[in-house]
């Protein structure tokens, strides 16, 4: 019945998507964290950078953002990312467009969870003395990423899925080989569920797992 399967690398296809999410999902939580500390920064320049980057960002689309990071750096600019390899360089490019992308969500996330932080408690840091950066990553932070898990959990959840449009530059990852597969084999619908099976593998587990961290570490008020 899954005859159709030899001869074709759909578990190495899916770890070529896991290493896209877990690069992407450190990149664009760093990044997030970043833009979110630029929107709620007391200095104007930063606070309209990050505000402007997350309003244009969030509403582009992920296909354009990919197609402009390939046609664009590599091919206008001439950005080889570090490597000569077409294979490598499609991988790395695929990442630096996930992490811009989705650092947007991930900002609004945690800029919501900063805000759920009382506003006491950053008077009192800052009557204490603490500067502005403390009082961000001493106090309201830590509060701020336990109180938005579950948000975080449904990006992470969406950055896997969004992994598939990397497809378009010729990254080796699921959607590319379940394509090439559609294209070769007559067992679309089997193919189908094949892909849709892991997908659900993936994604399934993550957010079962996060719910649960998220229940365990919800700040009480």
């Amino acid at each position: 019945m899954f005859d159709f399967l030899d001869g074709y690398d759909v578990l190495g296809a899916f770890w070529m998507t896991v290493k896209l999410t877990a690069l992407s999902a450190v990149g664009s939580l760093i990044w997030g964290t970043l833009l979110a500390a630029m929107r709620v920064s007391p200095v104007p320049l930063m606070r309209g950078f990050g505000t402007v980057y997350v309003n244009v960002v969030r509403n582009i689309p992920l296909t354009v953002i990919i197609l402009f990071s390939s046609l664009g750096l590599a091919d206008i600019f001439g950005m080889t990312m570090g490597s000569d390899d077409f294979a490598v360089q499609g991988f790395r490019l695929a990442v630096l467009s996930l992490v811009g992308y989705t650092a947007a969500f991930v900002c609004e996330a945690i800029r919501s969870g900063i805000n759920t932080v009382p506003m006491g408690q950053a008077e009192a840091a800052r009557a204490i003395g603490l500067s502005f950066s403390q009082t961000l990553t001493l106090i309201v932070l830590p509060q701020a990423f336990r109180s938005v898990i579950g948000p975080l959990a449904n990006v992470l959840i969406a950055l896997t899925k969004n992994t598939t449009v990397a497809a378009a530059i010729g990254v080796a990852e699921a959607a590319y080989l379940m394509k090439t597969m559609i294209e070769n084999e007559a067992q679309t619908l089997l193919i189908g569920a094949v892909f849709a099976f892991g997908f659900v593998v993936l994604t399934l587990p993550t957010g079962l797992f996060l719910g649960w961290v998220s229940k365990r570490l919800a700040v009480k008020r």
